[in-house]
């Protein structure tokens, strides 16, 4: 089992602050991926940006560039 499964399995927040996926987030358990990947609703650019204090506005300028690198990666047109 997973770090985040395990601490979404039994509703602890994760004080491994030095994982890569480590925040300061109760909702989340303090893990980025257990919000994002084990969440069963929608998550919108603004529940992300909640997650890292930023606005969703900064999302979407992070989405467009990663969508744009994977892009260019696989040459995708």
């Amino acid at each position: 089992m997973k770090c985040f499964e395990y601490h979404n399995k039994n509703k602890i927040k994760c004080e491994r602050k030095n994982c890569r996926y480590w925040i300061y987030n109760q909702s989340s358990k303090n893990c980025s991926l257990n919000f994002i990947k084990l969440n069963n609703q929608k998550t919108t650019l603004e529940d992300i940006g909640k997650i890292f204090n930023v606005t969703r506005m900064r999302i979407c300028q992070i989405e467009k560039k990663a969508i744009k690198k994977v892009k260019d990666i696989f040459d995708f047109k």
